[in-house]
């Protein structure tokens, strides 16, 4: 057990002496062990459990696919033997992570005690007579109850292990345990109750298997959609890994965005599913970076009017980067739509008010908000509260009003994290009237592209420009003849990229 803390070695320790205690009377002479049945559903267990360990099915289904088997052996074993069915499989089941031996001794002796307390649940309540007599509906309670005791001990015990063995606090090593594992076990316990009632009728043990191949089916798609969502999640990670390589200044934004919108999605009332994809499309909003020269993003000194026409390009460049993940949904419209604006002045399209993706509009709130309160290397930290109130200010000619304000009840709700170096409100630049946005800085930062210290934004004014508040061209719109050339430049709050009011370094 070399490896594993002093504390987690007693707790498997005693969990084992507990469930070796538990198992004795079954091994007595005039115990009356059923040893028949007994060995058939310990080895039902072993080899079921073989298949959801091995490479050959991608170890898709782990630890407790099976249950329906112990939680039968609780229906229809006294409760030492019960315990007993697990202890095979377990002990010659495979571990993915070493150190081998500990892992198993503690997986059978979870096991044991769970079922011998689910045995003795279903025995207190008549279980193994209603199974005998198939007496309906009565029948559901005893195979409840030997379910919700297996799940009771199953969760104690391992939260007690994460307590010992991991750097867990006590009070957060059970947290979540008990309810994620509620509604799995409680389809488990009617599997294993189909399986006893089965298993006592005239056709004996072989019309019991019937019930394993549908559970089996099921765990194992089950297990493939977690397998796929784990890939999705790998992807995201290597993408935002990417951009964060490539501009390492603002290493941290995307997961902060991606939390920021999530907040603004469930103030919004969005079910889970659509949660899930607002989060990647703020996780993924700069992946067009990864198609920006990297000359340009680190560039040491004012960027050139071809430069920053190239910038303004990154929104098309993550569409095309995820238009084939087929998974990020709306994600896609978000990427390629978050630097619109509300009075139609943003960038590529220069769409305006619901003509613009909802969720890039969610994506737009979240990337100021957090631009605004990092510290960055040009410039240092916005307090929350300036920050929101610059959202504010700028709310229905920049951002969607609505999402501001989801925003801001999510913030009185959850708070924020933030390192703010800052406590006061830096002026206004020069020609900036009260009530307005600034023509070139947003209010955000919100793409934070700037490359050096002592360099500008990437939307900054021109180098002959003489004031940071300048008009800015139409830049990519432009160079298409879209709309936004059509419409000259823009006049009105900044276009995502620039600094916020009075923020520059």
């Amino acid at each position: 057990m070399v490896g594993i803390p002093v504390a987690a070695r007693a707790y498997v320790a005693g969990t084992a002496v507990c469930a070796v205690a538990c198992a004795l009377p079954a091994l007595t002479p005039d115990a009356g062990t059923p040893w028949r049945p007994l060995a058939l559903l310990a080895t039902l267990y072993a080899v079921s459990e073989w298949p959801a360990r091995s490479p050959l099915l991608g170890r898709a289904l782990g630890a407790g696919s099976f249950l329906p088997v112990l939680l039968a052996a609780a229906l229809l074993l006294p409760p030492a033997a019960a315990a007993l069915v697990a202890v095979p499989g377990a002990l010659i089941s495979p571990v993915e992570n070493g150190p081998a031996l500990p892992r198993r001794i503690w997986r059978a002796a979870r096991l044991a005690l769970a079922a011998w307390t689910a045995a003795h649940a279903a025995v207190l309540l008549g279980g193994p007579a209603a199974v005998a007599t198939a007496h309906f509906p009565y029948a559901l309670l005893p195979a409840g109850a030997a379910a919700l005791a297996f799940c009771l001990v199953g969760t104690a015990l391992d939260g007690g292990i994460l307590a010992v063995a991991e750097p867990v606090p006590p009070r957060d090593a059970w947290h979540g345990l008990l309810s994620r594992s509620l509604a799995p076990h409680a389809v488990h316990g009617l599997a294993g109750l189909m399986m006893a009632v089965l298993w006592r009728s005239p056709y004996g043990w072989p019309a019991a298997l019937c019930v394993l191949l549908p559970m089996y089916l099921s765990c194992w798609m089950y297990a493939q959609y977690h397998r796929e969502h784990a890939a999705h999640q790998a992807t995201i990670r290597a993408l935002v890994q990417a951009v964060d390589i490539k501009d390492a200044y603002t290493r941290g934004h995307s997961e902060r965005v991606g939390r920021a919108s999530v907040l603004i999605a469930r103030e919004l009332g969005m079910d889970d599913s659509r949660l899930d994809v607002i989060r990647f499309a703020g996780i993924l909003h700069d992946v067009g970076k990864l198609g920006v020269p990297t000359r340009v993003l680190r560039k040491d000194g004012p960027l050139t009017h071809e430069e920053r026409r190239v910038i303004e390009l990154h929104p098309e460049y993550g569409h095309e980067i995820v238009r084939g993940i087929g998974f990020l949904g709306e994600a896609r419209a978000a990427i390629l739509h978050h630097h619109e604006r509300m009075d139609g002045s943003g960038y590529p399209y220069g769409l305006s008010g619901d003509r613009i993706p909802e969720a890039a509009r969610v994506v737009a709130v979240a990337d100021a908000f957090d631009a605004m309160t990092s510290t960055r290397s040009y410039r240092r930290a916005r307090p929350v509260a300036t920050a929101v109130a610059e959202l504010e200010r700028c709310a229905g000619r920049q951002f969607d009003p609505r999402m501001v304000r989801a925003l801001v009840r999510a913030l009185d709700r959850h708070g924020w994290r933030t390192a703010v170096t800052a406590d006061e409100t830096a002026p206004a630049p020069a020609g900036t009237a009260a009530g307005t946005c600034p023509a070139d800085p947003s209010p955000a930062d919100a793409d934070t592209t700037a490359p050096r210290p002592d360099a500008p934004r990437p939307d900054a004014p021109r180098p002959d420009a003489p004031r940071p508040d300048a008009p800015r061209p139409g830049a990519a719109a432009r160079e298409r003849g879209g709309v936004a050339a059509a419409r000259g430049p823009a006049t009105g709050p900044g276009r995502g990229h620039g600094r916020a009011r009075g923020g520059a370094r």
